[in-house]
């Protein structure tokens, strides 16, 4: 089977080596090169970097929708089906055609659940124990085509989404080979509608510890965020990013600071407490969060600020 590859992120390397070890890849499509770090250095997205070392087939269109050149460039490759993993770019129907069997795509859900650019970090913010990847036919829709296969993954209560994410990554690429060896025989199931969730692109403000949540709801967060924006507090104003939260004994105002001792820093939330083990002012290392209480005097009964969304 002929083979095209869309997907740009290192989440989508494993498939895209899978695919190789079984079948031909004709065609592999990333995003555009894109400028990075403080040089502003133009880097080619992981997919792009790795088909270019191995000498395969590489299209970077700017644009998909419209583009005659990419299309024909598409159909000229042959490809019998295209597999699309964390590409990042929305198909225009007139490109989902172009492939005898369409295109497939690895989602990193159980579909119909957490439909959307972030169903990982979702799942864990959430407080999924257990989620895992889907087969799907790709239609115009946002994850809402038929499906051809599933697989359930545990989560394990320790996991963040790098974890998640790895698994995750590993269970998609010995998925989608299952699904090309087997695509005569397979049956597309219509997903029910009214168990679809949705699972946005996360902003900066999903990051932000919500100090009026549950204990629990507070870790969640943090394991959702933990690869991108990052657990973020605030105390007198400043921003601080935080790592290694568990759940705690104790019981005070939302966001007061119940213990500092060697173990970290005690925080009260919503029906409980968190206990955090490293603190990262802004433009400073990480350290241990009783060195910086201690430098910064921060104590018992000190209030991290109570953050609030903005009015719709």
């Amino acid at each position: 089977m002929r083979v095209a590859f869309f997907g740009s992120p290192a989440f989508a390397l494993p498939v895209l080596d899978a695919l190789r070890a079984r079948f031909e890849v004709v065609l592999v499509v990333a995003q555009p090169d894109k400028p990075v770090g403080r040089g502003l250095k133009l880097t080619p997205p992981p997919v792009a970097a790795h088909a270019a070392e191995l000498g395969l087939p590489l299209a970077q269109p700017r644009r998909l929708r419209g583009d005659a050149t990419f299309a024909e460039a598409l159909r000229a490759s042959g490809a019998d089906v295209a597999v699309t993993c964390a590409y990042g770019k929305i198909l225009p129907g007139s490109l989902l055609r172009v492939p005898r069997h369409g295109f497939l795509n690895t989602h990193t859900s159980l579909l119909p659940k957490y439909r959307g650019a972030a169903p990982i970090q979702w799942a864990l913010i959430r407080g999924e124990t257990v989620t895992g990847t889907t087969i799907m036919q790709t239609d115009e829709g946002m994850d809402t085509g038929p499906v051809l296969l599933q697989r359930e993954q545990p989560i394990a209560p320790d996991w963040t989404s790098i974890e998640l994410s790895d698994a995750l990554s590993r269970q998609a690429a010995a998925l989608i080979v299952e699904a090309l060896e087997g695509l005569d025989r397979l049956i597309p199931q219509p997903q029910d509608e009214a168990q679809a969730t949705h699972a946005p692109l996360l902003v900066k403000e999903d990051g932000f510890v919500r100090w009026q949540d549950t204990p629990q709801e507070v870790v969640n967060r943090s394991r959702g965020v933990a690869a991108w924006p990052q657990t973020t507090a605030f105390l007198g104003g400043g921003r601080l990013k935080l790592s290694g939260l568990s759940v705690a004994e104790g019981s005070g105002a939302p966001g007061e600071v119940l213990r500092v001792d060697e173990g970290g820093l005690t925080v009260a939330c919503a029906q409980g407490a968190v206990r955090l083990l490293s603190v990262q002012p802004e433009a400073k290392k990480a350290q241990p969060a009783a060195v910086w209480a201690r430098a910064q005097g921060v104590e018992r009964g000190a209030r991290f600020d109570l953050w609030e969304p903005a009015p719709a």
